[in-house]
């Protein structure tokens, strides 16, 4: 793991400046940021649609970013100010540091040219995924290895659409867990297509033998919030799309979702439990542990899974689970065919609700939300259009810490 200070501040020009004095131009630069209270603590997750390398290189010959989708991004987070930030379709680089990047380059010249104080980030999680590490084997049946598909998790470089955890509050490094390297078929009951049980005979005996579960990874990061400990959960399970019949990804969605479900199921000292993380510690999370659960989990409340019910009902309906079902002020456009069955400012995405943040129902709740504008909004362009920061909307959620040592 790697924790480092990513709090730096710059200036800005050319789009980055013209994009920000129009902003500036419409709004009073204090009023239209957040402000969270000293008594909250505010978490929020955000799929910044592949927040790569590439992008983040984008720069002038100062050394500052231009590209709009990710001003418009930086100018979300700003606007939010969270205290941990969870991000999603981050690659991952062993030698760079691209979290620290994003913030150098877009944030902080962002909330510079606002005259507001910069987000102190002093603690990151910034660790390696499945996506893009070439498994060696034939895993979309093309009779080819070296496809995106044939990686342990789809991709078309090592550390595509990786995570990050950035965090205004210390990290327990020895605590934390990753199960990055846990074989599917260890799960009990899985749904692996491996033509065992009735399933369909997707993956041969010897894929299946070392196929991992998570399409990332699945990462505990105890986060110290005064004299408590909050556990928040990251993953980003596979969209349960892209394959055929045999329905392997949205069979993977399933039991990526689960994997959270029985480890906020299962006794820290479980000796039997399947639940051994990267560095060969067995067990759950406990039943006294505080949790809070981020991430795009690719699952709709209103999507059938490959067992029927929605797998998102694994969490929703977990005993030891709250969803506050935060919405926006302005739902995005529909892209399915049929209309949207549930709420629609719910959907954190034009396909529905994908982006969670949800807690343990011990911990106190003070508000929630998602970042989506009104469509009268002049703010509308940071989630709609060619400059939007994303098409995912940003999720967040205010605990209270009124009742916490």
């Amino acid at each position: 793991m790697r924790c480092s200070s990513v709090c730096h501040r710059a200036g800005h020009r050319t789009v980055f400046g013209i994009l920000v004095l129009s902003w500036i131009f419409f709004f009073d630069p204090v009023s239209a940021w957040a402000e969270t209270p000293e008594d909250r603590a505010r978490l929020a997750v955000f799929n910044i649609w592949e927040l790569s390398a590439e992008k983040v290189d984008q720069v002038d010959d100062q050394g500052r970013g231009v590209l709009p989708q990710l001003i418009s991004a930086a100018e979300v987070i700003a606007r939010l100010r969270p205290d941990v930030l969870v991000l999603k379709e981050i690659d991952y680089h062993p030698g760079r540091n691209l979290p620290r990047l994003f913030l150098e380059r877009y944030l902080d010249p962002m909330l510079e040219r606002a005259d507001e104080a910069p987000l102190p980030f002093p603690h990151l999680v910034y660790l390696p995924v499945n996506t893009g590490l070439p498994s060696g084997l034939d895993l979309d049946n093309d009779g080819r290895t070296d496809s995106p598909e044939d990686a342990w998790g789809f991709g078309r470089y090592p550390g595509q659409y990786g995570m990050a955890v950035l965090s205004r509050f210390p990290v327990q490094e020895e605590s934390l867990r990753t199960f990055r390297g846990l074989r599917w078929i260890t799960m009990p009951g899985h749904l692996m297509p491996d033509g065992r049980d009735g399933r369909p005979a997707w993956y041969s005996a010897d894929e299946a033998a070392v196929l991992r579960l998570s399409s990332k990874s699945h990462w505990d990061v105890p986060i110290e919030i005064r004299d408590r400990v909050i556990h928040v959960l990251v993953s980003h399970p596979t969209p349960p799309v892209f394959d055929s019949i045999e329905d392997r990804n949205g069979r993977r969605n399933h039991d990526e979702i689960r994997l959270w479900a029985d480890y906020i199921s299962v006794d820290a000292d479980d000796p039997t439990t399947y639940l051994v993380d990267d560095r060969g510690r067995r067990g759950g999370l406990g039943a006294d542990r505080s949790f809070v659960i981020a991430g795009d989990l690719n699952a709709d409340p209103h999507r059938d899974g490959p067992l029927g019910p929605p797998s998102i009902e694994l969490l929703l309906q977990h005993p030891r689970v709250s969803d506050t079902r935060p919405s926006s002020e302005g739902a995005l456009p529909n892209r399915r065919e049929s209309p949207y069955p549930g709420e629609t400012r719910q959907r954190t995405s034009a396909y529905g609700r994908l982006d969670y943040l949800l807690p343990s129902r011990d911990l106190n709740i003070a508000d929630s939300g998602v970042y989506a504008p009104s469509a009268d909004s002049p703010d509308r362009r940071l989630v709609e259009g060619d400059g939007r920061a994303s098409d995912h909307l940003l999720v967040w959620l205010d605990l209270s810490l009124k009742g916490l040592p």
